[in-house]
């Protein structure tokens, strides 16, 4: 099991995660690889984030809207440790050789060839640290025709086959409001390299000597495609090729957005045979509730848009708080859609712990600052939130001077040489 002392002093009474003696190299910018390891920092690993010197990564300066850090920094890069590392560089590359021999996984998400060609491409890692769990995240994988091809969350879900099913089939494909691709593809790198920790650390107790690397190739369109449920054995089973249906899910019904008088919309899910006949009676539509063809979802799909509208003709009348209220008190899956403001005043986000508040410098002014929650949530040894994003290089001293041994005047003569 891993002992490694962290370089970040925490109080005695902060929390320990269940991955508290675990250490993360992290050599990502912007998402994908930022994303896997913020996961790993939440439940007590040790993630020492690697950015270039001056510039640092291009996220501290995304959506920026006032200050010169973003919130969305704050957010992705919370309990991270920040070191500066030119990588481009002989030294810089030895530096972060020895770095990787004191760290579990190393998590990087540039394009593939780029960390052979800085000599710290898997062998290199193997070669100083034979129990290095690398992850690599790249738009098309380190294998195949497409490996070298540029790729961004956005252009996997391209291809992956997820933007041909978002929006409404009379208007062009839409993306999502966030993204998307690139924090599925770091989720998926967080779980191939915690089951290869899992392995690794049974191996141990199994008393298997040798080498414990893995390698983990994680593609962002891959990530993608994986959540699209039955897309491609449908095509080959029915030559149905699914196209956008709005705000309605495909041969289940009914399930959709409703618009409510109050300017508000609603989600109502009343798509299982249970809740069906529920959700009518309590529409005062007994008569659907009670009709033989919509007592099973085959016959609910083929009458979904006279469902649709049936629904919407109800909710239309009511306020979205009518509507819950009916829907609860007749158990039936719904929930009002929204806004960034509907979440911050909402009490069951607040009493789950969801809306964690934290000191952020805007312009030289301290603000109280909501950011989002640990999930998933452990009852014994939970995920906690140390601090959000650092500023750059703000661990230089301690990592590079307790972990690797440099001296101050080390540090000044790479920071003079612009490698830090």
């Amino acid at each position: 099991m891993p002992t490694r002392r962290s370089m970040h002093e925490r109080p005695d009474s902060s929390p320990v995660g269940p991955l508290a003696g675990y250490r993360v190299l992290e050599l990502g910018n912007l998402i994908a690889a930022p994303f896997g390891s913020r996961l790993f920092a939440e439940f007590g690993a040790e993630v020492i984030k690697v950015e270039r010197p001056r510039t640092g990564d291009e996220l501290r300066r995304w959506r920026l809207f006032a200050g010169d850090t973003s919130m969305f920094w704050y957010t992705m890069a919370r309990n991270k440790l920040s070191i500066t590392l030119d990588l481009r560089t002989a030294r810089g590359q030895r530096l972060a050789l020895d770095l990787a021999r004191h760290c579990d996984v190393v998590m990087e998400n540039f394009r593939p060839g780029t960390l052979e060609r800085w000599n710290l491409g898997f062998d290199a890692l193997r070669e100083v640290n034979p129990d290095i769990i690398l992850v690599r995240i790249s738009g098309y994988g380190q294998t195949g025709p497409y490996r070298d091809r540029a790729g961004f969350g956005g252009v996997a879900e391209a291809i992956g086959g997820l933007r041909n099913l978002t929006g409404y089939p009379d208007r062009p494909p839409t993306r999502v409001g966030v993204s998307l691709g690139d924090q599925l593809a770091g989720m998926f790198g967080a779980i191939g390299a915690l089951m290869s920790l899992l392995r690794r650390e049974r191996d141990r107790l199994e008393g298997m000597a040798g080498d414990h690397s893995e390698l983990v190739d994680v593609a962002l369109y891959e990530s993608v495609f994986a959540t699209l449920e039955a897309l491609v054995p449908e095509y080959d089973a029915y030559g149905v090729i699914r196209q956008r249906t709005g705000s309605s899910l495909p041969g289940v019904a009914p399930s959709n957005s409703y618009p409510c008088k109050d300017d508000k919309w609603v989600v109502i899910g009343g798509n299982s045979n249970a809740i069906f006949p529920r959700l009518m009676r309590a529409l005062g539509r007994a008569d659907l509730a009670d009709d033989p063809e919509l007592q099973d979802n085959p016959g609910r799909a083929r009458r979904q848009e006279q469902l649709d509208a049936a629904i919407a003709a109800w909710t239309s009348q009511r306020t979205v708080d009518e509507v819950m209220a009916t829907m609860e008190a007749a158990a039936v899956p719904a929930g009002p859609i929204y806004d960034a403001a509907d979440i911050a005043s909402d009490p069951h986000y607040r009493e789950r712990d969801m809306l964690r508040e934290h000191k952020v410098d805007i312009d030289g002014r301290a603000r109280r600052v909501r950011f989002p929650g640990v999930v998933p949530k452990l009852i014994r040894r939970p995920g906690y939130i140390d601090h959000v994003g650092p500023r750059l290089g703000e661990h230089n001293q301690g990592v590079y001077t307790k972990l690797l041994g440099l001296s101050n005047e080390d540090l000044e003569q790479l920071a003079a040489e612009g490698i830090i």
